[in-house]
């Protein structure tokens, strides 16, 4: 198993302490009582999602490989929100909400939380919900737009792992993708089939209603529903020159090329790809000894 380093965690904190502490640093941290002015602190529940969006039709997720056959983020289901919070009810479920733009079908839910004020320039226009059972996971990946993160857990527990890019070289990162090798269990490593999994240094947090995690430019995140949940996320453009420069080749350029090729070449592409992450990093891992 990795020795995770635990995230830094404080109650509340001012603006310019988050600025020069973690901001400037670009160093993760938990917030602990960031939402408790919130209404959404005491309303937002299933039960509160189910009454004011219940008929909401919402896309689905699961955690099956990238294939050649779908196309990208294409949901592999889709069915009426207060059907899909009573299936997370039944038990566990690989079935997730992805980057669902809820606020924008359910205005006054908007009025529930405040942007924070901790020296980001967040977008207004996209607060963006993520939905788990029991046990699912969002794979280990980074952001296309690398953009500074604030995460906000809802209802029941969320385990959260993230690995510095510093670490990237080790991460069995896919070629044109913002995702490692998708065979890799990261709650069970294999570290003779991935050695240099052993080089990097993750950290973890486990998110409880209300907390906020600060997930700086990007990091790679692994998310698991210990129970099932919810979150929130709010964004900030990267600001590091390299990092909006990179931002900008994989959203105009690399994410094209990958779509034409993944198009043009099928499964062949995919499987050339995977070869390929592990090729590099093996590489970087012989160069590191």
């Amino acid at each position: 198993m990795f020795n995770y380093i635990e995230i830094e965690r404080v109650e509340k904190i001012s603006k310019e302490d988050f600025y020069n502490n973690f901001y400037k640093k670009q160093k993760p941290v938990v917030i602990e009582k960031i939402t408790q002015n919130w209404p959404a602190f005491t309303k937002w529940d299933f039960e509160y999602i189910k009454q004011v969006a219940g008929d909401k039709i919402v896309p689905l997720y699961n955690n099956d490989p990238v294939s050649a056959d779908k196309k990208v983020n294409e949901p592999d289901a889709r069915m009426k929100m207060a059907d899909y919070i009573d299936l997370l009810h039944k038990g566990p479920t690989d079935l997730r909400i992805f980057l669902f733009n809820l606020l924008k079908q359910v205005p006054e839910m908007q009025k529930d939380f405040e942007f924070p004020d901790l020296g980001l320039n967040l977008f207004k226009s996209m607060p963006m919900l993520f939905f788990g059972g029991a046990g699912s996971n969002v794979f280990m990946h980074f952001d296309i737009d690398l953009a500074n993160i604030l995460h906000f857990h809802f209802s029941g527990k969320k385990q959260c792992i993230l690995v510095s890019p510093e670490d990237t070289k080790f991460m069995y990162k896919v070629p044109y993708a913002t995702i490692c090798r998708e065979d890799i269990n990261f709650d069970q490593p294999d570290f003779e089939k991935f050695p240099a999994l052993k080089k990097i240094k993750p950290f973890r947090a486990d998110l409880s209603h209300g907390e906020m995690l600060y997930m700086p430019e990007g990091w790679w995140h692994y998310m698991k529903y210990i129970t099932p949940g919810f979150s929130m996320s709010l964004r900030s453009l990267a600001k590091r020159p390299s990092n909006f420069t990179q931002a900008i080749l994989n959203i105009f350029v690399k994410r094209h090329y990958d779509n034409y090729m993944r198009k043009k070449k099928g499964q062949e592409w995919i499987d050339y790809k995977n070869e390929l992450a592990i090729k590099n990093t093996h590489r970087e891992l012989s160069m590191f000894k």
